[in-house]
């Protein structure tokens, strides 16, 4: 994860973040959109998904009445009916990718995904094959924690974590999906407002690349998600500093 943020800060420095805000801000409304209607409904305190999107898009600076008329529209009739879909596919050099979309058209999605394999010698996976690869699991992002970090793990564990790690002042809260809403729920009691939450898939074996396979497969992760249907891209490759630093 922490090899992912580099990527991106490094992005940042290039002078793209400006140009992918708008694309940021898409994402997060479709999330929206899609947490309403899946999640349970348009009150984020009866809507856990719902509660995370919110408080991701406003952890990326999402005026508020923008977040307010994402929620409304979807929970209006005739609003745009997003359907989630996950893609399995390899890279080059056996990379395992799991894509995320949310997409109105799922003819143009598996059209776009398929051609960038094609463009970079990957191929698409039948569905499940990768299954075993990417776990499901509820992930929370927290910076400048100020509860006293041995008692904020204790709580943690007693709301049903499995998992809490300190890197660098970034604390990463781990929960089964069932557990996602409990520990959502304590980190509210605590007063404690996570920079990002939701599920994601976890790898459990990752792999290294040379500097030749390493570049190809940047170049394929960066116009994956770029694509304003893929919503999360996840992969088993081990980032590697010195490579990113060069890219820098």
């Amino acid at each position: 994860m922490s090899g992912h943020s580099k990527w991106k800060n490094i992005m940042h420095k290039k002078g793209a973040a400006d140009a992918r805000r708008g694309k940021i801000f898409s994402k997060l409304i479709k999330e929206l959109s899609v947490a309403v209607k899946t999640g349970g409904g348009p009150d984020p305190d009866a809507n856990p998904r719902l509660r995370a999107a919110v408080q991701n898009a406003r952890a990326q600076n999402m005026p508020k009445d923008t977040v307010e008329r994402a929620i409304k529209k979807a929970a209006g009739v005739g609003g745009e009916d997003f359907q989630e879909i996950a893609y399995e596919a390899f890279g080059p050099n056996g990379v395992a990718f799991f894509i995320d979309c949310a997409t109105d058209n799922r003819v143009r999605t598996i059209g776009n995904i398929r051609s960038y394999f094609n463009k970079y010698g990957g191929n698409m996976g039948k569905d499940g094959c990768l299954q075993f690869l990417f776990l499901r699991k509820g992930i929370f992002t927290i910076e400048n924690l100020e509860m006293e970090e041995d008692q904020f793990t204790l709580e943690m564990i007693d709301a049903g974590a499995e998992d809490v790690q300190n890197e660098d002042g970034i604390v990463t809260v781990t929960t089964a999906m069932d557990d996602f809403g409990s520990v959502q729920k304590k980190l509210q009691d605590l007063n404690i407002t996570p920079q990002e939450s939701g599920l994601q898939r976890i790898c459990t074996e990752t792999k290294k690349l040379d500097e030749e396979a390493f570049m190809k497969f940047m170049k394929l992760l960066e116009v994956l998600e770029d694509d304003d249907d893929v919503q999360k891209v996840y992969h088993n490759v081990e980032f590697d500093e010195e490579l990113l630093n060069k890219m820098g």
